[in-house]
């Protein structure tokens, strides 16, 4: 496929909403709950609107003290006002560190010990942690629905040099302590570039759906790439099954993006009730691997002449990398663990033994990505960012090979692998798919190195053991699956399964 090629320019938060304003000044952007920090903006409001409650917002931060080069973590609520205040910090020149509310108070401690007494926002979901957080000065601690009530007088936009670090995510912090991923105005404005040819293969500016975690790295990169182009928005903040099918009920959106878990989640409404996905011609599966089957049942709910599911395998460190689109037709012979191909001249992969020497193709290995838009570094523990690194490549921990052709296959995080299991991944897949009272499915390292699977149940469905043996009888050796609640298996703020502490979780188990 031959892609378009938007220009280059650098990402700063806040210059990217304000041109989009000014752009596209009533473009409509909707929310399924109202947001905490703006409750002005109500359940509907336009690029200008939410760019003047921006400004307004940046005028009370900079009353409290805060000025350019500052740092102010924003750990609230998972919602759009998350994104929003980022763009306020950005406009003072100050930097947003972007935390998932998930995280506790040791964790936050030692996080914010590294930022050296931060700022940091906080609302009535943090509330009860936010003060216990002893790495940062009591007055520095902002509550949002305080800040709210604060004059708002004018003061001007701040810079930061481009090249600096402006904006920080952390890593899912599947293995401990997250990392703090530091990003430039450069260094995003690479990956706004790679999603903005994306948007430019779809043809009509309609209304695109929005449930991405707002600390991931993919948060500004979609929202900024978005707007840029002008496209509506739809936020949906509450995931859940029953809210989700109420939105959607009353929108009528042409686009969907979400994690790959929200989308198993949401697949049984899909099955269920698939009118209320006639109306998208676009789905978009972010950073991770999502099973063959799943995306079947999106394609085949769309009403659309020819929907198409869009893949997309990339890190944090990195932004999105490698992609491939599905349709109806092509889902079929699909192999899910193909992820697909870069974008030309900013996004490649290759495959390298232990000690870093390429690998002939169909050759499993480590896989390494070489991405323009790549991190500065982990902020405080340059060493543990620079040990993945290879020159300009960047080891992702992941395993897999490259084909002929040069499209990547994905087998494991290699930390995962199993003795005797070429890739849990594909495992999983390959039960999610046929298996459709499954909801869930992972396979960690259980007792004595042997995979253990962990699986959940779909509501209003049963167990049905046989079928389970039949589908496994030509599989490596599984201990019997424990069945869990859909919600007692960890996650991230992302929805990344946590496999190493449902591992440590089973050292702890009696035998």
């Amino acid at each position: 496929m031959e892609f378009p090629n938007n220009p280059y320019e650098e990402l700063n938060l806040y210059n990217n909403f304000s041109q989009a304003a000014k752009k596209y000044p009533t473009v409509a952007i909707h929310f399924d709950q109202e947001l905490i920090g703006f409750p002005e903006l109500g359940l509907k409001t336009t690029y200008q609107a939410a760019e003047k409650s921006i400004v307004a917002q940046a005028s009370r931060l900079s009353s409290l003290g805060i000025q350019t080069g500052d740092k102010v973590v924003i750990y609230k609520s998972p919602m759009f006002d998350t994104y929003m205040l980022a763009v306020a910090v950005s406009y003072l020149g100050a930097v947003p560190i972007m935390i998932s509310y998930h995280l506790p108070v040791p964790t936050m401690t030692i996080m914010c010990q590294r930022l050296e007494n931060p700022w940091l926002i906080y609302d009535e979901v943090t509330a009860g942690r936010a003060p216990a957080i002893t790495s940062i000065q009591a007055s520095h601690l902002i509550e949002l629905e305080q800040l709210r009530e604060l004059p708002a007088a004018e003061v001007t936009q701040s810079f930061l040099p481009l090249a600096e670090i402006s904006y920080m995510t952390h890593t899912s912090g599947t293995t401990g302590v997250p990392k703090l991923i530091a990003h430039s105005a450069q260094s995003m404005g690479w990956r706004t570039k790679w999603q903005r040819n994306v948007f430019d293969l779809m043809p009509e500016k309609k209304l695109v759906a929005f449930h991405i975690s707002p600390v991931h790295s993919r948060f500004n990169i979609g929202i900024s790439s978005l707007m840029s182009k002008g496209f509506p928005l739809l936020w949906i903040g509450n995931g859940q099954v029953e809210a989700v099918a109420q939105t959607l009920s009353q929108f009528k959106p042409y686009a969907l993006e979400t994690h790959p878990n929200n989308f198993v989640q949401w697949s049984r409404l899909a099955k269920e009730q698939p009118a209320l996905f006639a109306s998208f011609n676009y789905f978009h599966s972010t950073f991770d691997a999502i099973n063959k089957g799943t995306m079947k049942i999106f394609l085949e709910a769309s009403g659309a002449e020819k929907p198409v599911f869009m893949q997309v395998y990339g890190q944090s460190e990195c932004g999105p990398m490698i992609m491939r689109f599905h349709t109806k037709a092509s889902i079929v012979e699909l192999n899910a663990r193909n992820m697909g191909v870069g974008m030309p001249e900013l996004t490649e992969v290759r495959i390298v033994d232990p000690l870093g020497a390429e690998v002939p193709a169909n050759t499993s290995g480590n896989i390494q990505m070489l991405s323009k838009g790549r991190a500065l570094t982990y902020y405080q523990e340059d060493q543990r960012f620079t040990e993945n690194t290879y020159g300009l490549w960047w080891d992702s921990g992941d395993f897999g090979y490259q084909d002929d052709a040069g499209d990547l296959y994905l087998l494991d995080r290699q930390v995962d692998l199993i003795s005797d299991v070429d890739s849990t991944l594909l495992i999983e897949d390959l039960l999610l798919d046929q298996l459709e009272f499954l909801n869930e499915v992972v396979i960690v390292r259980g007792k004595n190195d042997v995979a253990q699977p962990i699986i959940s149940v779909d509501a209003g469905s049963d167990m049905d053991w046989e079928r389970w043996w039949q589908a496994i009888a030509d599989f490596p050796l599984l201990n019997e699956p424990l069945v869990w609640a859909f919600e007692e298996i960890p996650r991230t703020a992302t929805m990344k399964v946590q496999r190493l502490k449902i591992e440590e979780g089973l050292k702890d188990t009696p035998s």
